[in-house]
């Protein structure tokens, strides 16, 4: 095997790691395997790749999704840094609809998170310089962009910190009981 996958509470959302080969050279592992993501159910499409480079600690980004016929399968990982990653279920009828789930991803481990279509995903930075790797499976589509508010009491994520930087879109996105119900 050269993928862990660990299932995480939300329904089809998972942690995925590399089993890393170390010798006196370093070390190697696969950070993606498309016949073990189809294996699983597990959409292995790529139609985008994003970074997201974030200069301080304590920067939030999130919490974003897209919605309808645009909706993306993420798998995030963090290249540089580390942070606090979030993920929400908003799929209608899934029995874990509007759960959270949390993991720190950082460049030692090089973990990542498969984030499925219809999910909202975020994060916060721990440390300084953090960069994070996106593989998407969907063209981004500005119009089906939307997001919930990162402190919304409904959800009641448990961050570990306050925001030190946040955009005013993030900061003002509606609280879910607003939000488009698409």
């Amino acid at each position: 095997m050269t993928l862990e996958f660990r299932e995480t509470p939300l329904a089809g959302a998972f942690v995925i790691s590399p089993i890393r080969l170390d010798d006196e050279r370093g070390s190697f592992g696969r950070l993606f395997d498309e016949a073990l993501f189809r294996e699983r159910g597990l959409d292995p499409s790529l139609a985008q790749a994003s970074f997201s480079y974030n200069v301080a600690e304590g920067t939030l980004r999130g919490m974003h999704y897209q919605r309808e016929s645009w909706a993306e399968t993420k798998l995030v990982r963090c290249t540089r840094g580390k942070v606090f990653d979030v993920i929400v279920d908003l799929r209608a009828g899934s029995p874990t609809r509007l759960g959270w789930f949390s993991v720190e991803l950082d460049e030692r481990t090089r973990n990542a998170i498969y984030v499925p279509a219809g999910f909202a995903h975020g994060f916060l930075t721990l440390t300084p310089d953090a960069e994070l790797h996106y593989q998407i499976s969907t063209p981004y589509h500005p119009d089906s962009s939307a997001g919930l508010r990162w402190n919304d009491p409904a959800l009641a994520i448990d961050w570990p910190a306050e925001p030190g930087v946040i955009s005013e879109r993030d900061a003002t996105y509606p609280l879910l009981d607003e939000a488009d119900p698409k």
